[in-house]
């Protein structure tokens, strides 16, 4: 890895020295952790307790834990911000992986989308005040203070590895952590109720419905939403949801890296690795690549939002056209998901005739996206399973559970060979080098300030420059043709964007209501109502958070490529 100092350091070049073995840490985890646990467990079982109206657990405690938990982030990072990180001692080191231009712009655009989110909740609960707690008006208040100071911390200081404060600083990001977890729970407990009651009001599982849906019914019966406005807020706060989400999942992991960045020493001795030093520009998109994966991306998007329009007319209209848009839905997402298996497979091929060496060089960042991958996948294939058994067992097999039965194994193969290229990608080395003169500049992973270095403990001078002739084995980098590591990388930006465009439209379909799972009664019939909820509304947010976060890992194989 090689390292340059900040701007202005007229330190000589000097060689590389050992790096020094890091402090014990793990006493400071284990109580940022433990803390973690015990507030989120807490969190968990009131947020799980009132959803339920036959516990004597009202939403208003849950709001008014959340909204404390918020509070109290926002006084810590204000701490962190204008203390701990303006000591000259604080952040010898600033991680590029951490934090790239994608990571932290979905930040924002979530983060934009949670502040209207909040808009229109406040003016939902203002609309009828007078039989509500005073405590549903402030939370989205406090939320929104929350998104703005946690967007802006995140931005400035998702790359820092801080030196000060360590057990103080591990246990904020990590309570940090819980809040965010916290919310998300919130808001997918929130569209769950939501989305069982719509289905229940309709469903011929009308007896079976779940306590949440007879719990949404009550308050509505007490707190009536008569009014046009009211009803603009009701609905424009729910199909915003899905932003919400997204956001506490983005800031979720950026946190993580920070902690997992508190104390580290990194030294000349880890490696090359990636940096983000180039950021893609959107002409560049299509500039560099076949224009078959753009193109046939943006076809699969457009006809995948056409059709996602039309399931959604169909399913909430007359019932004798739910088989028919529930056919054209599964055809379509067979159809892409097919596409996108074979597109996978075909990139894990070139990477089979890749001359570029493996790097195995510890990133948090990267080790974050691959557990996210394979962590996040589990919702999906547990989903899928539950429907094949279903469909397996029933009888009398129709065209319907056909298509079911299809969908739900391609969305297993799927997911497989989708993960395979997409971690194989992250792992690979950087591009070959042609030899770099000493005038030019080598962008590493990890920039060092000379300011703090000062304050560490025995560390070697670093040099202003390092020469990655020596620091990585000349036999690590391998010269290609460079017709064939241009055929080779546009194929696989081809692939990564096509399958980018593909990820979009799978994450907006399940994000914004489309729940062939509830209309479709074969699933339903076989588990009982009760059970198949239970069943979709946990492993259904981390099917939809997996896409977004396919989004975010295959920019970065795009720019890897």
């Amino acid at each position: 890895m090689s390292e340059e100092l900040v701007p202005g350091s007229r330190e000589s070049p000097q060689p590389p020295g050992p790096t020094p073995p890091e402090g014990w840490k793990k006493g400071g985890r284990m109580l940022s952790v433990l803390l973690s646990v015990n507030v989120l467990l807490l969190a968990c079982t009131l947020i799980s307790s009132g959803a339920f109206n036959k516990v004597a657990v009202y939403d208003t405690d849950v709001f008014a834990l959340l909204t404390t938990m918020m509070l109290l982030n926002i006084i810590w990072i204000l701490f962190y911000l204008f203390r701990t990180a303006r000591r000259p001692d604080a952040i010898p080191y600033r991680d590029s992986h951490a934090g790239p231009i994608w990571l932290q712009g979905g930040l924002v655009l979530f983060g934009v989308c949670t502040l209207v989110m909040d808009v229109f909740k406040t003016g939902y609960y203002s609309s009828f005040f007078e039989c509500q707690s005073a405590i549903k008006i402030l939370y989205p208040i406090i939320q929104a203070i929350f998104v703005i100071v946690q967007t802006y911390f995140l931005w400035v200081s998702a790359k820092d590895c801080i030196h000060t404060h360590l057990d103080l600083t591990r246990c904020g990001l990590m309570f940090t952590l819980t809040t965010n977890l916290a919310i998300w729970m919130a808001a997918v407990v929130d569209e769950s109720v939501h989305h069982a009651h719509s289905h229940s009001g309709n469903s011929s599982h009308a007896r079976l419905i779940s306590d949440a849906a007879r719990a949404g019914s009550t308050e509505e019966e007490a707190c009536p939403c008569n009014t046009t406005f009211c009803q603009v807020f009701e609905q424009g706060y729910f199909y915003l949801y899905p932003f919400n989400i997204e956001y506490s999942l983005f800031a979720s992991t950026m946190v993580y890296v920070m902690w997992k960045n508190v104390g580290r020493l990194i030294g000349p001795s880890h490696g090359h690795g990636h940096g983000h030093s180039h950021t893609p520009s959107f002409a560049s998109f299509f500039q560099e690549t076949f224009f078959i994966g753009p193109v046939l991306g943006i076809l699969i998007f457009v006809v995948g939002l056409g059709i996602f329009i039309i399931y959604e007319v169909q399913v909430s209209g007359d019932k004798s056209r739910t088989h028919q848009a529930l056919v054209l839905y599964y055809s379509f997402n067979i159809a892409c998901l097919g596409l996108m298996t074979l597109v996978s497979l075909g990139g894990s091929i070139i990477y089979r005739f890749d001359q570029r060496t493996m790097d195995q060089h510890k990133n948090p960042t990267r080790t974050v996206d691959v557990a996210l991958l394979m962590g996040a996948a589990l919702g999906q294939y547990a989903i899928s399973y539950y429907s094949i058994v279903a469909v397996v067992a029933s009888t009398p097999r129709d065209l319907l559970g056909g298509l079911n039965l299809s969908y739900s194994l391609l969305m297993i193969a799927q997911h497989v060979f989708q993960n395979v290229f997409i971690i194989e990608s992250l792992h690979r080395g950087p591009p070959a080098v042609h030899g770099n003169t000493a005038n030019e500049p080598i962008h590493g992973l990890t920039y060092a300030n000379q300011d703090a270095l000062h304050a560490l403990p025995d560390y070697p001078s670093t040099p202003r420059l390092v020469d990655t002739t020596h620091a990585v084995p000349q036999e690590a980098v391998t010269i290609i043709s460079a017709r064939q590591r241009n055929w080779r990388s546009k194929c696989l930006k081809d692939i990564s964007l096509f399958l980018l465009l593909c990820n979009v439209i799978l994450w907006i379909m399940p994000a914004f209501g489309a729940r062939p799972q509830f209309n479709n009664n074969l699933e339903l019939d076989f588990y009982g109502y009760s059970l198949w909820a239970a069943i979709v509304n946990i492993c259904l947010p981390f099917g939809i958070f997996y896409r977004m976060h396919a989004v975010s890992s295959l920019l970065e194989v795009y720019v890897l490529s």
